[in-house]
């Protein structure tokens, strides 16, 4: 008796002859993983993914989707398949799968496992009937969680309509054979095929994911009908095509059938969207996804790109709040962060370093983590590792990720975000750490503060993950948003710091200005006091949002702050964003150094009035801080 026959009996093995049984197990040996290992990566090639049957222990299927960021799909648990699914789906979606705890699996040499695939139709059909149903949860999984994620690229995909860019559609005829949908698939180069009788009328799709799953049945002579999908998404010609595009996002190896009064008048695809003209935004995020170099980025980062530049004025013209074109600002700048991510890693591998040995997130802080990015930003950006102490070779592990982080700061220092004075960069130790020394970290950090590190505290609490494994970065907001919402003393500390820096505004509403030609610095003077003071509030009541604008909207809902004291708020943060706004395109046009100086002597009556309200407003915030403060001391 081998060590392999108490599988023999075991569902669906019990499915195999004797031959089939001793031709794949024959050939099995044993692996085992580390928690935190990779079983399968991401970045292996097709030829040298293996099938593994899970003995012991826990795993999980990660999706990693074009925009950077990974989705958790699955868990495996013993008894499950691992690596059957990620070979039909090669090509169309990019799996990674990684230890939770110590696994065992059996790894089956692949070939044999998928000769015994195609002999045996009835293991087959088992096995594949589960990746359908898993497929079909995988979708409804992402359309659940994409509905609060999506971010919209322009405000004028709102109002554009699926016929203006539909193309035609591609019919096949439902009793053609399998073999002929794969050729057409491949002589019109098109994703899928509409299966219909009259060439009107659709009764269903066919992709290549139902063609793959007819050849390993060894089905293909049969007709598509057999194999079409018959519920499809589709919407009509005159509905918006955001949907679509958010559809598109997350399945770009999909087709969307436009209908009109029932019949089929066209298809729409990502390749759809490519020739829109008047959409700069989208026309620029698509070249940053696209760009496969350094240099393609620099040319399309903020501060060097016009056609961006120009684009942001015209916002400002059309009376967009300041505080939604700084969002706007941030997804860009996002953009090109998860982009020299993703060159960084490439570099990593061809330099002969290899893919990331573990699972890492790529985190964003200070302006860019809520979102109210202008002209004039530097770096605050971290990592956080999965768990690898217990690695072996952990030292190799440090030195990867120390090169790799290096690699990110230098491109984005390049490409026109200046390293970070204080050092909150990726490439630091302290910004660089495992998940249970941020952990670590972070009770320190908060038990024993002093004056010197609150600055580094307030940028790193408005952390954003936008690259990687995104639970990583959401366990541990979690955690620091009850650790920080308990602790009265840090809250004191945090307050006596922004307290420090007074808004320039006197009691009879002048300005007070600095040097000669009278500046006041929009960022430290103002807006951050607005910031500072929300965010203080923000974690005295455990709210978990970034963005001012949306602690703000959660305050009210909480009845924390009252309705009216809120847009009051607003109404200032888009005023002073504007004017930084206007000073950074201005600086920019003359060719000066990008700065957050407002030059006092240089506004217009209307402006210095607007100025001087928003100053008051955040005045008033300091005020209602500081009596809370003084209130709350301990003496």
């Amino acid at each position: 008796m081998t060590e392999f026959d108490l599988f023999r009996k075991q569902y669906p093995f019990e499915l195999l002859t004797d031959e089939e049984f001793q031709e794949v197990f024959g050939k099995a040996v044993v692996k085992e993983y580390s928690t935190n290992e990779f079983i399968i990566h991401e970045d292996q090639s097709d030829d040298t993914i293996d099938i593994h049957f899970m003995v012991s222990g826990l795993a999980k299927n990660i999706m990693h989707r074009s925009n950077g960021r990974q989705l958790s799909v699955r868990f495996y648990y013993p008894g499950d398949l691992i690596g059957v699914m990620i070979l039909l789906t090669s090509g169309e979606m990019r799996f990674s799968v990684q230890a939770l705890e110590p696994v065992k699996t059996l790894c089956f040499e692949r070939e044999s496992f998928l000769k015994m695939m195609s002999n045996n139709t009835q293991f087959s059909k088992v096995v594949m009937d589960g990746i359908s149903h898993l497929m079909k949860s995988l979708y409804d999984e992402i359309k659940y969680k994409s509905s609060t994620t999506d971010e919209p690229d322009d405000r004028e995909l709102y109002k554009k309509r699926a016929d203006g860019f539909m193309e035609p559609p591609t019919f096949i005829h439902p009793e053609a054979s399998i073999e002929k949908a794969a050729r057409m698939l491949q002589q019109q180069k098109i994703e899928a095929l509409i299966v219909s009788e009259d060439q009107k009328t659709m009764l269903g799709m066919i992709g290549y994911t139902q063609i793959l799953r007819a050849y390993f049945e060894n089905d293909h002579r049969n007709p598509v009908k057999a194999y079409m999908e018959e519920e499809a998404y589709e919407i009509n010609q005159q509905e918006f095509i955001y949907d679509a595009l958010s559809y598109l996002k997350h399945h770009p190896t999909e087709i969307i059938p436009v209908l009109h009064k029932g019949f089929v008048v066209g298809i729409l695809r990502q390749s759809s969207f490519f020739t829109i003209k008047n959409s700069v935004y989208f026309d620029l995020t698509y070249r940053i996804s696209n760009a496969a170099s350094q240099n393609e980025i620099k040319k399309l980062s903020p501060v060097f790109n016009e056609r961006f530049q120009q684009f942001v004025s015209s916002l400002i013209h059309e009376n967009m709040f300041a505080y939604d074109i700084a969002e706007l600002i941030t997804n860009y700048n996002d953009r090109i962060h998860k982009q020299i991510v993703q060159i960084a890693e490439d570099q990593m591998i061809a330099e002969g370093f290899g893919p990331p040995p573990i699972n890492y997130c790529f985190l964003v802080m200070g302006s860019e983590g809520r979102k109210e990015q202008a002209f004039a930003t530097d770096q605050d950006n971290g990592m956080i590792l999965s768990d690898y102490s217990h690695f072996k070779n952990k030292a190799q592990i440090d030195a990867y990720f120390l090169e790799f982080a290096k690699k990110i700061n230098r491109m984005l220092d390049e490409c026109g975000f200046p390293y970070c004075n204080g050092g909150i960069m990726a490439k630091e130790e302290k910004w660089r750490k495992q998940k249970s020394e941020w952990y670590e970290s972070v009770n320190m950090w908060i038990e024993k503060m002093d004056a010197e590190e609150v600055r580094d505290f307030t940028i790193f609490m408005d952390f954003r993950p936008i690259f990687g494994d995104y639970s990583l970065a959401y366990d541990l907001k979690k955690f620091v948003t009850k650790r920080v919402q308990k602790s009265l003393n840090l809250h004191q500390l945090l307050m006596k710091d922004t307290l420090r820096f007074r808004v320039p505004v006197q009691p009879f509403g002048r300005i007070s200005g600095v040097g000669k030609k009278r500046t006041l610095n929009l960022k430290k003077s103002a807006i951050m006091q607005i910031v500072n003071a929300i965010r203080i509030y923000s974690m005295k009541y455990g709210i978990e949002e970034i963005n001012t604008v949306n602690r703000l909207e959660a305050l009210a809902d909480q009845e924390r702050f009252h309705p009216r004291d809120v847009e009051n708020a607003k109404t200032a943060l888009h005023r002073l964003m504007l004017f930084r706004l206007k000073e950074n395109l201005k600086q920019l046009n003359e060719n000066e150094t990008l700065s957050n100086d407002l030059k006092l002597t240089q506004m217009k009556k209307d402006e210095r009035r607007s100025l001087r309200e928003s100053l008051i407003i955040a005045k008033r915030l300091q005020q209602v801080l500081e009596l809370s403060y003084n209130r709350n001391r301990v003496v």
